[in-house]
């Protein structure tokens, strides 16, 4: 059976629910984290709509995530923005300043502002979360070593205000599930000597009762499709991708 479908993403929910796990947003877990729970986390690069429909299927099962969305046509669908929030998942910024701006920390800080405000016409926002922007030399996770974000009421970003050494991080970065090869930015310092190669081996560890107490997931909804079309033009555009990060980016930010 293929990886990387919506009909393999329901298998793996349907497992996490049946393992008992809670489901909080990042700003409840923040807030009040639970004991055994997980933070389905949501980096809607592109097709919007397919983040719209992982938001569907969790409502119907009552689970709660949250949806990081990028300032850029590609990403920034105020209906779906709003019918997902209407959902009743989190909304935040997935904020990638520094590399819009060419590192400029006064031009990044003010777009900052600006897209935090147009978001917050659309949905409540008090999380954001930095885009790896892999192909850019900037790490706009640096703005934050000028200014701080919770000037702005943001109460929290995952690659500060987690602790990963007692959260596990697992992320679908480069279309598979032990892409660290291959992720220039989307890296964590793990407190788990703990590696899966494809949805399957998730979902066999999460009904032997083999998984953390408490976990992070990264999704990016563009890469899971039914459809074979969609499915396999991004099965190819990813391993070009990768192929290239790993030759030409991995290599020179050995650190994220």
């Amino acid at each position: 059976m293929k990886d990387f479908t919506i009909f393999k993403y329901k298998i793996l929910l349907n497992s996490l629910i049946e393992a008992n796990y809670s489901f909080q947003t990042f700003e409840e877990f923040i807030k009040e984290p639970k004991e055994k729970v997980i933070i389905l986390r949501h980096d809607v690069d592109l097709l919007p709509y397919n983040s719209l429909a992982f938001a569907k299927i969790q409502a119907e099962k009552n689970v709660k995530s949250v949806y990081y969305f990028r300032a850029v046509p590609e990403s920034w669908d105020e209906k779906v923005i709003k019918e997902i929030s209407a959902l009743g998942h989190e909304i935040g910024y997935h904020y990638e300043c520094l590399t819009v701006c060419s590192g400029n920390l006064e031009k990044g800080i003010q777009n900052f502002k600006s897209n935090l405000e147009a978001l917050r016409k659309l949905a409540s926002v008090t999380t954001i979360c930095m885009h790896g922007s892999p192909m850019s030399k900037y790490d706009s996770k640096d703005l934050w070593k000028k200014y701080s974000y919770k000037n702005f009421d943001i109460m929290g970003e995952p690659y500060f205000d987690v602790d990963f050494k007692k959260v596990f991080y697992i992320t679908d970065t480069g279309r598979k599930w032990d892409g660290d090869k291959v992720s220039v930015r989307d890296k964590v310092d793990s407190g788990f000597n703990l590696s899966f190669h494809s949805t399957d081996d998730i979902i066999s560890a999460a009904k032997n009762g083999l998984l953390p107490k408490q976990i992070m997931f990264t999704f990016h909804p563009q890469r899971w499709n039914d459809d074979t079309y969609k499915w396999l033009k991004e099965l190819i555009v990813q391993t070009i991708k990768n192929i290239i990060k790993r030759l030409f980016f991995v290599k020179k930010n050995d650190v994220g």
